[in-house]
């Protein structure tokens, strides 16, 4: 299967981290600044006015220089999606008994590369586990055995 192309934007990967950590910002402080943006994704702020500007330009988000962002309509679908599939992967793994580190480190990998059927799948998986406690122990038995 090809992987989406990102158009001007460089990496996907990176585009969706941009947006998970603006959508973040948004719902935790009310707003996202280039300053808290850098300092969350761990980067420079000039970074993050480049990838902004470019976001800007790919209609997922309004920037006015010192005024701040905030998300189009079709930004903030995106960053909604992204965050859920963060948050999905971080139950399931949860649910299997994980290590909150590990699941920090897999997610973080893994949240990127998944495609819609696997997620899909997981989803389905982690509904079914979580109404039927005793299959959920089952599973978690059997990996710890491992």
């Amino acid at each position: 299967m090809a992987r989406k192309s990102s158009s001007a934007l460089g990496s996907s990967s990176s585009v969706e981290d941009y947006l998970e950590q603006i959508l973040d910002l948004i719902n935790t402080k009310g707003y996202a600044r280039v300053v808290d943006i850098a300092s969350g994704l761990n980067i420079s702020q000039a970074s993050v006015t480049n990838m902004i500007q470019r976001l800007d330009a790919e209609g997922l988000l309004k920037y006015e220089k010192y005024r701040g962002l905030v998300l189009t309509t079709a930004g903030e679908t995106l960053a909604r999606n992204i965050m859920h599939r963060h948050q999905l992967l971080t139950d399931f793994l949860k649910l299997l008994g994980i290590d909150e580190q590990v699941i920090y480190h897999d997610v973080e990998g893994m949240e990127h590369h998944i495609s819609p059927p696997t997620l899909r799948a997981i989803e389905a998986l982690t509904s079914r586990l979580k109404r039927q406690p005793a299959l959920l122990a089952k599973v978690r038995k059997q990996s710890d055995a491992h």
